[in-house]
């Protein structure tokens, strides 16, 4: 799969949901992790972070929007649950990305959603956890990037 991805969230407050962010970021092979306008707390999110991320995949903490410094061609892409949302399963994943998830208990800013290229919803009766939500995201990503082959469509995998 050529191209690269990072993940991040904007406002996230709960340092288990960023360190779980974290190590789904590295098993999917994120190319770095980043926060805007995170909480204080959660700068120390590599303590629930269990397999180590920060010493193989850069972490970027910025404080605001402004600072924020992509790749060229990196495309920033919202997940957020909006009516004009692209659905998840319909979308077409940029080939340079940055996914950006919003805060718990909350949205992506206006001047976020401005400044993404595209805002995508996970097709849920409901907000999910921030880090499920990522978790899903980069999963959709690899499997729609990945060269997989179609699914059977009898029950069970392929005979090989």
């Amino acid at each position: 799969m050529k191209g690269y991805f990072a993940i991040g969230a904007e406002g996230i407050s709960k340092p288990m949901n960023l360190g779980a962010l974290m190590r789904t970021a590295n098993a999917f092979g994120a190319s770095f992790v980043f926060s805007v306008n995170a909480e204080d707390r959660t700068k120390v999110a590599y303590k629930s972070d269990t397999s180590r991320t920060f010493k193989t995949v850069p972490y970027y903490q910025w404080e605001s929007i402004d600072e924020i410094v992509l790749p060229r061609e990196c495309q920033m892409v919202g997940i957020e649950l909006t009516d004009d949302a692209v659905d998840l399963p319909e979308f077409k994943h940029p080939r340079m990305a940055a996914y950006v998830l919003g805060p718990e208990r909350g949205n992506l800013s206006p001047e976020m959603q401005a400044k993404c290229a595209h805002i995508i919803k996970i097709p849920t009766n409901f907000c999910i956890n921030v880090s499920l939500a990522g978790a899903l995201v980069m999963y959709d990503r690899v499997r729609s990037m990945g060269g997989w082959r179609d699914r059977p469509i009898m029950p069970g995998g392929p005979k090989v």
